[in-house]
């Protein structure tokens, strides 16, 4: 299979990205927002913005997907082009995790850039020893990195999930094309979600954001149209007129499950989507994708 780029040219980004973790989110955040404010009309630069997405993107994970990742106790490898499928993108799309009852956490570049509350800060994943251990052994002052049990970081997810925030799975060419990093996220101070947005500008069809295979059905005889699926969700997928109606855009799901989790009625059920990609689902990879 194809390489992309050097190997000593990713290993100094690799090292560079996150010994600069902050001040590299931020550069891109800022430059992304200026070009996308300025010069989206520039169509020569789309070619550039769908490089730099296909080179670094995230998929959406829904909860259980999550839940499967962090309490994973086996080596996965999975590096085929078919993982396509999965992470919908020309590169970074490889499924690696070794050893990954090693967890590490990190502050988070794109709360801080983005000036989110300073006790969500300290929340940003890593599954595996690989980068996990760089981390808590080169920036446990710079970026709070410290070592955490899996229980500690399900006990994370699901605070986090219980206001609102979803989670992604980050893949970069440059720190080898595969994932590992794994945060919570909130459209508000969320870099990656941001640049969707600013992408869009340039292209409708752009994004950063691979949806997580899922979409929800809703059980009329349950549901009480009390809106609250609709306040937790970030996508517009869900309109409610309180006690009147119901209605649910497929096309703006994500599929993160944060409606169906909060559903106080059990109302909203998740399904795999076949028109959608794949789910990062660890049992489906396992199965289809582990060679």
């Amino acid at each position: 299979m194809a390489k992309h780029g050097w190997r000593v040219d990713r290993a100094i980004h690799n090292y560079l990205y996150f010994i600069f973790y902050y001040p590299y989110v931020r550069f891109v955040y800022y430059l992304f927002k200026y070009l996308a404010k300025y010069l989206s009309w520039f169509k020569p630069l789309n070619p550039i913005v769908s490089m730099a997405l296909n080179r670094y993107h995230a998929k959406i994970l829904s909860g259980g997907d999550v839940k499967k990742i962090v309490t994973l106790n086996e080596d996965i490898s999975a590096i085929s082009e078919k993982n396509k499928m999965i992470i919908p993108f020309k590169y970074a799309y490889k499924i690696l995790f070794k050893n990954p009852e090693y967890i590490a956490v990190v502050d988070c570049p794109c709360k801080k850039t983005l000036n989110a509350p300073p006790d969500t800060i300290n929340s940003c994943l890593f599954v595996g020893s690989g980068t996990g251990a760089f981390w808590v052994d080169s920036l446990s002052k710079k970026y709070n990195a410290r070592k955490i049990s899996q229980q500690e970081a399900l006990d994370m997810i699901m605070h986090y999930r219980k206001i609102g925030y979803i989670n992604q799975a980050f893949f970069k060419v440059a720190t080898g094309g595969s994932t590992g990093v794994i945060c919570n996220c909130h459209p508000d101070t969320c870099v990656s979600l941001q640049a969707t947005k600013f992408a869009k500008k340039f292209d409708k069809n752009f994004t950063q954001n691979a949806y997580s295979g899922y979409s929800i059905r809703q059980d009329e005889t349950k549901c009480k149209k009390c809106g609250t699926c609709a306040s937790v969700c970030h996508f517009e997928a869900i309109t409610v007129v309180p006690e009147k109606s119901w209605s649910y855009n497929n096309e703006n799901c994500t599929g993160c499950e944060l409606c169906v989790e909060h559903c106080p009625e059990g109302a909203l059920s998740l399904y795999q989507d076949p028109s959608k990609p794949l789910p990062l689902d660890i049992d489906l990879v396992k199965s289809e994708f582990v060679k």
